[in-house]
């Protein structure tokens, strides 16, 4: 809500006009908080503001009507239903003590009629309302989405956060009672670590997400055969840990890549834990490699069931878990973002008999 400043020029023509030939014209008087004319009522004439003040308001029979502008002095309201010829489209509420003019639907054709530079006038003031209604209704229309977008996230990160919760709780539980013979200890401090590792990577992934760009991204020549030893000796356990194997169907090429390690290293992590999430009972990860004239690319297949049609298109956005149990639904788009900050690319797709084929391409490097 904003306030509104009519345009001097046709307020002053509007009032020259009526003082020679009032007509119809009557003064009125609304007390704070008095309804002057609500929506759906005719569009009898319009009014001009001499003292006080009147807020323009949708929703008037709600709890907490929406204000969309506030006359002053000088002001006037009502026009539109004479200029549309329909319904009035809003509710005008006194604000305070008020003294208004009314001006009859006659009236108001008449002085027009006697008058062009009022008529032109009272357009060019419409106009200038209607532009700062819509930048208005941008503002809050992109504001809304903000706050969606913070429900979404706050909602998909508090439902995530809830379950391993549990499961520490109760392991904890467990894991302190007298009674609990020592192998489930073991297996309650088990779950407990696993839990945590589970928390710090939605935390992580989280952080990254919030982040404006992903993380500080430093980018070294690095030979491609040397960073898939790295992936695989970090990855590797905790892809088994889930009962995924990851194996290399062709073997990686020595090629020099710019590359920041650990960030890259997260990148295919979230693919690799995205895959495990959709095979519950374990399966493979296969890696291939193949080189074009300027670029490496990397093939990332699963054994899972592959991706749906329906979600191909929206599969890197934030929050999209596509029914998964768990997760922030961030890893995707995370994964995304540090693609494309080693200048690379990544897209998606499924072929009959296949599971899931995220296809990673990474510019090379001139020299190591």
């Amino acid at each position: 809500m904003a306030a509104h400043s009519q345009n001097v020029s046709f307020s002053a023509l509007l009032d020259a006009e009526l003082r020679r030939n009032a007509g119809g014209v009557r003064t009125l008087r609304a007390g704070a908080g008095e309804i002057i004319f609500q929506e759906g009522d005719a569009g009898d004439g319009m009014y001009v503001v001499d003292a006080g003040r009147v807020d323009i308001v949708i929703g008037a029979k709600d709890a907490e009507p929406r204000v969309l502008s506030r006359i002053g002095p000088g002001g006037i309201f009502g026009e539109m239903a004479i200029i549309d010829g329909k319904p009035r489209s809003a509710t005008a509420r006194a604000d305070g003590d008020s003294v208004l003019r009314f001006v009859p639907i006659d009236d108001v054709y008449r002085v027009f009629s006697q008058s062009p530079d009022l008529m032109f006038s009272l357009m060019r003031d419409f106009s200038n309302r209607m532009r700062e209604s819509n930048a208005r209704h941008v503002e809050e229309l992109l504001e809304a989405g903000r706050l969606s977008l913070v429900g979404r996230f706050a909602q998909s990160v508090v439902h995530d956060l809830k379950n391993p919760l549990n499961i520490i709780s109760i392991a904890a539980d467990l894991a302190g009672a007298d009674e609990t013979p020592r192998e489930s200890r073991v297996m309650a401090v088990g779950m407990i670590r696993r839990e945590v590792k589970r928390l710090t990577t939605m935390v992580n992934e989280v952080l990254d997400f919030t982040r404006q760009t992903p993380g500080t991204v430093v980018l070294t020549p690095m030979a491609f055969r040397d960073f898939v030893r790295v992936l695989l000796d970090e990855i590797g356990p905790l892809a088994g840990d889930r009962g995924v194997e990851i194996v290399c169907e062709t073997r990686p090429p020595g090629v020099p890549v710019n590359i920041d390690e650990r960030r890259l290293v997260q990148a295919f992590y979230n693919l690799i834990n995205n895959a495990a999430d959709f095979m519950p009972k374990g399966g493979t990860v296969t890696l291939r490699f193949a080189l074009t004239a300027d670029e490496l690319q990397v093939e990332v297949e699963d054994s899972g069931t592959g991706i749906a049609p329906e979600i191909a298109e929206r599969l890197f956005q934030p929050f999209a878990t596509f029914g998964k149990k768990t997760g922030t639904g961030l890893g995707l788009s995370i994964c995304k973002r540090i693609i494309e900050a080693h200048k690379g690319r990544i897209r998606a797709r499924s072929e009959p008999g296949h599971g899931a084929i995220f296809v990673i391409m990474l510019p090379l490097a001139k020299s190591l």
